[in-house]
């Protein structure tokens, strides 16, 4: 029995298997080839975007989350995405009758391509689109809305550390009299940080965000539409603290690391500099959570740092020496130190 609601998808799990094939081994022409014939069948553009391209790409993140897939390999099958994804929106060209968004990365969030198939799903429902691409640094996003003066502005951002820069966009959109929809992982579940950095909506999916935009949305005066109810936590001083010392404190943990694990003393470059960038990440994950107050958005990002190791066959004990070194560093910040200790007690 179909669910009430559900889209029925003529994307077979054999025509699936035979594009994630042809992705794999970085078939570009076998893949531009596949998406043709489907179009060429009469397979609606959208479900082609969404079904075949977009679930290749899900199935690529969990190929390298499991270890089967090297980031080299992620790599090349996502850019034999984006050449099918340009295949399919050259043979479906639209005359915009809606209006204009400006679609952009939060400045420092690198996947573009779940952005750029939300950008032709807007195309085929009539939308002008102003794909600005991944990672717009904000100060450039508002000079290209006050240049070309879109109806609305949709942001994505697919991994919470980037957040705080979201939150600096998405105010300086309101600023300019402009509505934003976010969309992204990265927004939490529910989209529930959205709201509360200032955004006017959220969409869990581009085919979501398409149906919002073609109903009561945008809303026409944006100074009008309430600001978050409590902006106080912030950027507050733990925060700016763990942000500004952000080098030292990896450094530090980087020395300290030989005494607490002896065997760290032969790394060699190679894993001293992969060791270097998770302490890095377990930062960035910690000054997310405290810039909005939100202890599950480290908790969800150790959980899942732990599973990826496991695939990689690192010892256990990697992930919670990394996270105590950064705690006995932090001793003066008890929310910090919190985060940290509830992270370490949910380890094995």
């Amino acid at each position: 029995m179909i669910a009430p609601g559900a889209t029925l998808t003529p994307i077979t799990p054999r025509v699936a298997d035979t594009y994630l094939e042809l992705v794999s081994d970085g078939d570009e022409h076998g893949a531009v080839g596949l998406v043709s014939a489907l179009l060429d069948d009469g397979v609606p553009a959208q479900r082609i975007i969404v079904d075949l391209i977009g679930g290749a790409q899900r199935r690529v993140g969990e190929l390298w989350a499991a270890n089967q897939w090297s980031v080299a390999r992620e790599h090349a099958a996502t850019a034999v995405g984006e050449r099918a994804l340009a295949a399919v929106a050259a043979r479906t060209l639209r005359q915009p009758h809606r209006g204009r968004i400006a679609l952009a990365c939060v400045d420092g969030e690198w996947h573009g391509l779940p952005a750029r198939m939300f950008a032709e799903l807007l195309r085929l429902d009539g939308w002008r689109v102003d794909f600005l691409g991944a990672s717009v640094p904000g100060r450039h996003l508002i000079v290209h809305l006050h240049q070309t003066g879109p109806d609305a502005v949709a942001l994505s951002c697919s991994i919470p550390t980037r957040l705080p820069r979201a939150h600096a966009a998405i105010t300086a959109c309101r600023a300019a009299g402009l509505p934003v929809i976010a969309g992204g992982r990265g927004f939490g579940p529910g989209g529930r940080y959205a709201e509360r950095l200032g955004a006017q909506a959220w969409a869990a999916t581009g085919e979501d965000a398409v149906a919002r935009l073609a109903t009561d949305w945008p809303p026409r005066n944006v100074t009008d539409l309430p600001l978050p109810d409590d902006e106080s936590f912030l950027g507050d001083e733990e925060y700016t603290h763990l942000v500004r010392c952000r080098p030292q404190l990896i450094a530090t943990a980087m020395d300290r690391l030989p005494i607490a694990y002896p065997p760290a003393a032969d790394y060699d470059h190679a894993q001293l500099d992969a060791t270097t960038e998770d302490m890095g990440h377990i930062a960035d994950f910690l000054a997310a959570a405290l810039y909005l107050a939100e202890p599950d958005i480290f908790l969800d990002f150790t959980s899942w740092t732990a599973g990826v190791l496991a695939a990689r066959n690192v010892p256990a004990t990697a992930l919670s020496l990394g996270l105590s070194l950064i705690r006995d560093q932090l001793v003066d910040f008890p929310a910090a130190t919190a985060m940290l200790s509830a992270a370490l007690d949910e380890l094995p």
